[in-house]
């Protein structure tokens, strides 16, 4: 027989355990449904009968959220929310949520060191030095100084906004395009609001720091990479899908761009046989940017707080998709 509990269901989950939604789910009376899904069909067996789902990278596409009874929000560990349908949740009257406020100092950090170890070649040299050899492991002219730099900043949301907070103290000159943010508040943060195409053109380091959307997958495409600057540097700590995976390969192997630092790719993992794996000139992080004990705390308690929220009836703040609660 069935529990008279409410419940909440969780799709999948990179972390060791549960105990932390657990306990704060068992704190509101709530049960607890939880599977590694790895189908459609999973999907919808374990989520038919939650009063709300927590989602981490399972496909809740339109299938998924028909079966859904009674789901009163979908919840989704982190900022991005491009692994479930909006229009879908949308039509069906149910609010999609994420965690905007968590790993905003974390991708920031991991931005900065990228564009510090492609400007300075800190793998280079460590391997360089590793393998036995003393002395410049590149050519000089592969050493910059971020105060001789152009870097571009696509997109001015919260982690925009830290990256370029940082990179004022470097001194490099700082340009920003992100056309849903007035230009004062860019110009009040020390950077100079930009078109793209101004972006691509001027930047020596080229970041990347606004969500998938429809409007912005496949940004950076074989046109746009061919308007950057030869020998830019490219920086993804965003989404994988706003680049297009064969166009970045193909810029890096013939030398129109300098170098690559990639925390995220599309697909993920990247194939073991990708040659991007294999370009000396490319840093590679396994989607890790947002990764630190603090943040994956809160992530966790956030997340599990929501959905108790919606069980609850308690108005939601980080309603994505439009539907008010």
């Amino acid at each position: 027989m069935s529990s008279s509990l409410p419940k909440i269901a969780i799709t999948d989950w990179t972390f060791p355990d549960l105990q932390v939604e657990e306990e704060i789910l068992k704190a509101h009376g709530i049960e607890l449904l939880a599977r590694k899904c790895q189908s459609e069909a999973e999907l919808q067996e374990l989520c038919a009968d939650a009063d709300a789902v927590i989602t981490q990278f399972a496909r809740i596409n339109a299938a998924v959220i028909g079966s859904l009874k009674k789901a009163r929000a979908i919840v989704r560990y982190g900022i991005g929310v491009d692994n479930v349908d909006l229009d879908a949740a949308r039509a069906r009257g149910i609010p999609v949520c994420n965690i905007p406020d968590y790993c905003i100092d974390e991708v920031a950090d991991q931005t900065l060191a990228f564009i510090l170890a492609s400007t300075r070649q800190v793998v280079a040299h460590a391997l360089h030095l590793r393998s036995g050899h003393w002395g410049l492991a590149t050519p000089l002219a592969g050493m910059k100084a971020l105060r001789d730099l152009t870097v571009g900043v696509v997109g001015f949301g919260r982690i925009g906004r830290e990256v370029v907070r940082r990179l004022r103290a470097f001194k490099c000159s700082v340009v920003v395009f992100d056309p849903v943010v007035p230009a004062a508040e860019i110009t009040a943060a020390g950077a100079q609001p930009v078109a793209f195409s101004e972006l691509l053109f001027r930047s020596d380091v080229v970041t990347l720091h606004c969500p998938s959307t429809p409007a912005t997958r496949r940004l950076l495409n074989a046109d746009t990479f061919a308007q950057m600057k030869p020998g830019a540097l490219f920086i993804n700590v965003g989404r994988g899908d706003l680049a297009d995976p064969a166009a970045l390969t193909a810029a890096l192997q013939s030398g129109h761009l300098g170098g690559a630092a990639l925390d995220v790719f599309d697909p993920e993992p990247i194939p073991v046989d990708h040659p991007i794996r294999h370009l000396p000139q490319v840093l590679l992080a396994p989607h890790i940017a947002s990764c630190s004990v603090p943040a994956v705390k809160k992530l966790r308690e956030s997340a599990a707080q929501i959905a108790v929220a919606a069980v609850r009836g308690t108005p939601l703040s980080t309603v994505v998709n439009g539907v008010g609660r």
